[in-house]
Parts: structure tokens; sequence; C-alpha cells
């Protein structure tokens, strides 16, 4: 059962439920890849999964005629939760504090390095990925994209990574881009001068969204998103699956030093030197694209890495091999 008495006596422990599950909730909600794919509850560290391959088929029979039958195929994709942990400094008076009022104050914060590096991971990888695979290099495995400037205009090329998904048996039902590329997006009109990138339309739930050839299309923070690697993302999102553990767990640190925090004199935070806690929270996530073809990039024109920035891409995004710095840890 969560901790509700004061942090100083519940150095670790889970956070309450109440609480865990709006952070959660705050993180499907804001996580472009997670409101793309398949969210499955976990119960244990590991799951595996019905995935539908391929089908039942009808047939034409006559009155006399046996009637055939056929066997749908199915996929069981096994996926095994890992730590995804961010450290939140905050003054060491905290302690004195209810776990419920600090986690309550500090959900927003939490949930936001969460989905942000959830994000990063889950479409780039990275050198810290716990995951065999990601959007992108399932992409790139399997010589799914599509170079800008390949034809005259942007949304020919958006077409051709879209034909190659396709190809493949697969319908696109989603992109995902950084919101830099939007101003690309909004000029790009059909033969008739109808916008091809529609915002603001409207579930029946109330939800917003835009979309891109009539299919939803979301955008990353850019922190989340690498630029060199990619302008735009397509795919069948029913093969990306992600697995949630609902609990949350905390630590109360005092003594550590956060590396990923640099203070102005360009050391890394000293929590005790600071007069600071750290308070470290921990959820559990699993993910795995489950056709690694069903997935493909619009990519920075080959001849010049300045391309991405004109087509309206952001140069700030963080890809695979760089820092984080976002006190973020990705682990087993």
């Amino acid at each position: 059962m969560a901790d509700t008495t004061y942090l100083k006596e519940n150095l670790q422990g889970f956070v309450p439920q109440e609480i865990s599950y709006d952070i959660i909730g705050r993180v499907v909600l804001n996580s472009s890849v997670m409101r793309l794919s398949k969210v499955e509850v976990m119960n244990s560290e590991s799951k595996k999964f019905a995935v539908y391959a391929s089908g039942v088929g009808a047939y034409w029979t006559g009155e006399t005629e046996r009637i055939k039958t056929s066997v749908p195929k199915w996929i069981f994709p096994e996926i095994t939760a890992k730590k995804l942990a961010v450290s939140v400094p905050v003054p060491r008076e905290k302690i004195n504090d209810s776990v419920i009022d600090v986690f309550g104050e500090l959900r927003p914060i939490i949930a936001e390095a969460f989905y942000k590096k959830i994000d990063k991971t889950c479409l780039f990888g990275g050198t810290d990925t716990p995951f065999a695979n990601s959007i992108y290099s399932a992409a790139t495995t399997n010589s799914m994209a599509v170079a800008l400037g390949t034809n005259s205009k942007v949304d020919l090329d958006i077409s051709d990574a879209m034909s190659l998904i396709e190809q493949k048996g697969y319908e696109v039902n989603g992109f995902v881009s950084n919101v830099a590329f939007k101003n690309t997006l909004r000029k790009m009109r059909d033969n008739n001068g109808n916008e091809l990138f529609v915002t603001g339309i409207t579930d029946r739930q109330g939800q917003r969204y835009d979309t891109l050839y009539s299919q939803p299309i979301d955008f990353t923070h850019s922190e989340s998103w690498d630029s060199t690697k990619a302008i735009c993302i397509g795919g069948n999102w029913n093969y990306s699956i992600i697995g949630v553990r609902q609990e949350i767990e905390y630590d109360i640190l005092k003594e550590a030093t956060l590396n990923s925090i640099t203070m102005p004199d360009g050391k890394p935070l000293s929590l005790a030197e600071n007069d600071m806690i750290a308070i470290k929270a921990t959820m559990r996530i699993g993910f795995l694209p489950v056709k690694d073809d069903a997935f493909a990039l619009l990519t920075p024109a080959a001849s010049s890495s300045s391309s991405s920035s004109g087509s309206g891409s952001s140069s700030s995004g963080s890809g695979e091999g760089s820092s984080s710095g976002d006190g973020t840890d990705l682990g087993g």
C-alpha cells in the first residue's frame, strides 16, 4: 500500500496510488509514442501479447460443396518492463512534508521527465536504451526511408514514405514529428489548393488532434526528437506496443551528486553541499515494435545536413549517442 505519512518517516516506498495513476495518466496523454501506440497494462515484469498477423478468409461455396475453413495467424511477442527513473532535487525542508503533499506538487515535473524520455528512447534509441529496438532502428534496418528532396515537393516525399509501408501490406494510421516541422506542413496543398495538414479536429470524446493525409499526426517535444535522423515518421502504430506497470516507486537521496544537473560554477549538483535532497521516482515500462517494416522515415536530405532545418525541423533535439542531460535514467 502507498505511503501516506511524512517523507522523513518513509525514505522509500510507493507513490500514493491516486497520485501514481495521475502521473501515469499525464505521461500517456503527453507522450506522442504512447498516444499513437497500443498501451497495455502489465501486472508482472514481462508479458506476452497476442497480435493478429493474418486472417480468416471467406469463401464462395455452392449448395453441395464443403465449406472451406482457414485458421487465423497470431504472433505472441513478449515485452519486459524496464526501470525509468528521474531524480528531482528539492529543498531539504521538503523532508518534513507528507508524502502525498510532496508528490502532489511534483507530479507534473515527474510526468514531463518520463514522457520526454519515453518518446526519445522509443523513437530513436540511445546509448542508454534498455530496449533491443527503436522505431528508427527498425525502419533503417529494413530500408524504410525516403530522403527529403527525392521529389520536387515535401508532400510527395511523405507519400513515397507511406508507399513503402503500404507495399508491405500495412495501412499508415499515424505520423509523429517535431513541432518545428509544422511550418512546412501548413504550407502543403493538394492540386485543388486544399490543406494536407489539418489542425484542430475534435473526436467524439472531445479530444483535439491534427491530421496529415487524413491520418493523426503528433508532435514531440524538441528534446525528444533527433532532427539529424528523421524529419517525420509514419507507420501502422498497431504494431508498436508499450507495456506499463501501474506502480511508481520512490527513494529519497540525501548525499548523492547529480551529474545530470550542472550548477552555475560548472560543477554537478551536490545535494549535501547545497542543503538539498533529491526525490528519485521510478516507473517501469516495456516497448516493442512488433513489425519492423510497419514504419518509415522521412530523413534529412543526404547532400546537406542543413536541409532538415530548411524543412522546418529543429536542430535542438537530442538523439542516439548524445548525453540526455534530463535527469532520467533507463535501466533493466
